[in-house]
């Protein structure tokens, strides 16, 4: 999947990757897409509750071993 920015959540515990998240999305345009790997196996759950209360859209979210990827589309 195409991407407008990267961010990298590797290593980070709850709440550090939906932080850094937030922070990526504001600098990004409206129907741009943010890619953010994380390795918390709690950031499954943390990404659909943020994109739910958040209303940017969670594209997709996949699991390789024991990192996850996700791709979010700003609102």
């Amino acid at each position: 999947m195409n991407f407008d920015k990267e961010l990298d959540a590797r290593g980070l515990n709850c709440p550090l990757p939906i932080l850094r998240t937030k922070k990526s999305l504001t600098e990004l345009s409206t129907g741009q897409i943010l890619k953010i790997s994380a390795t918390d196996p709690g950031a499954v759950k943390d990404f659909q509750a943020f994109a739910k209360q958040t209303g940017n859209e969670l594209l997709s979210s996949a699991q390789n071993d024991a990192e996850f990827v996700f791709f979010m589309k700003k609102k």
